[in-house]
């Protein structure tokens, strides 16, 4: 039976009987899993109203408001879910999401520290705990959680990603670079690994590797503007401006921020002293000033500035 042939058959029970308990709570949950959680609410709130006691209705509730990112009202059912049972770790663990959605990382940490004693290898809750750490730069505690996820779940990227983070943040590279690398061997399209690994190529001044990683990077991103603008200041530096222009009118074509791009751009012109290509972008970050991240009037005297200069 199809999703909507099963939605029609209880939608029909319940007309016939609305005050079908059963039905209207298995249309609830068939809503909330086939993505119509607005829907799902109208039903829930229907039943608690009959039945006000019911934890998993509250459990529910606070799924179907999470997916709505209504993340207060999530917040206030998980909390009645967790009141009502003391076993419910389900709706203790995602109280400690909205938690963290609500930037409270004080109860986040609580939420998830009482889910681990109830189960020391939730791995999840490990990592939840090192990002609100990590949020909060407790950077000590955030490094210890990660580990600890790595510890019960070496496959999780993301734990391998952040602690990649702070061991490159502490300047402890070869850490850092086994953290990227392992990142890559799970997930070989994850290209903020790549992107990191030519920051600490960049940093050991192994600027093949810089160009290889960044290559990659936006191979798999071409969409990664701060791959693009680091990647022409590294071109920059080494004195290949023709490279690093042809880069930036790469990310020009292929982002959306237009205006700020062409003023890299023009930087690099200017670096390069090609003043036809400086003006030239300069005035196409003033064409798309919308999406420039500076005063547009600084931009503008930027350039008049420089045809006074110039002025014969």
């Amino acid at each position: 039976m199809s999703k909507e042939e099963q939605i029609n058959e209880l939608q029909e029970i319940l007309k016939e009987d609305s005050e079908n308990y059963r039905a209207r709570r298995e249309l609830a949950l068939i809503l909330l899993d086939y993505g119509y959680p607005k829907e799902a609410v109208q039903h829930i709130l229907y039943l608690l109203s009959k039945i006000p006691e019911d934890e998993e209705l509250y459990y529910n509730l606070g799924i179907a408001y999470e997916k709505l990112k209504l993340f207060e009202d999530a917040k206030d059912a998980y909390i009645k879910a967790v009141n009502l049972s003391d076993n419910n770790i389900d709706a203790l663990y995602n109280l400690g999401l909205v938690y963290f959605e609500l930037k409270d990382y004080e109860n986040s940490i609580d939420c998830f520290n009482k889910v681990i004693e109830t189960d020391s290898e939730d791995s999840n809750s490990y990592f939840n705990l090192g990002l609100c750490y990590f949020k909060t730069e407790k950077y000590d505690e955030a490094l210890d959680n990660f580990q600890k996820t790595i510890a019960i779940n070496d496959e999780d990227i993301y734990a391998h990603f952040y602690a990649g983070n702070i061991y490159f943040q502490r300047d402890n590279l070869d850490f850092a670079k086994d953290e990227f690398n392992r990142v890559i061997e799970l997930s070989p399209d994850y290209s903020w690994a790549y992107y990191n690994l030519a920051c600490i190529a960049y940093r050991e001044e192994d600027y093949q590797e810089v160009s290889d990683c960044l290559d990659k990077t936006l191979e798999l991103n071409p969409k990664d503007e701060s791959a693009y603008i680091n990647y022409a200041k590294f071109l920059t530096k080494m004195e290949m401006y023709s490279e690093a222009k042809t880069i930036m009118d790469e990310a020009v074509q292929n982002c959306q921020n237009a205006g700020q791009l062409s003023y890299y751009a023009a930087q690099i012109a200017k670096a390069e002293g090609n003043s036809e290509d400086y003006v030239k972008y300069l005035n196409d970050a003033i064409t798309n000033k919308d999406t420039l991240s500076m005063d547009i009037y600084k931009v503008m005297a930027e350039l008049e500035k420089f045809k006074d200069s110039n002025a014969v």
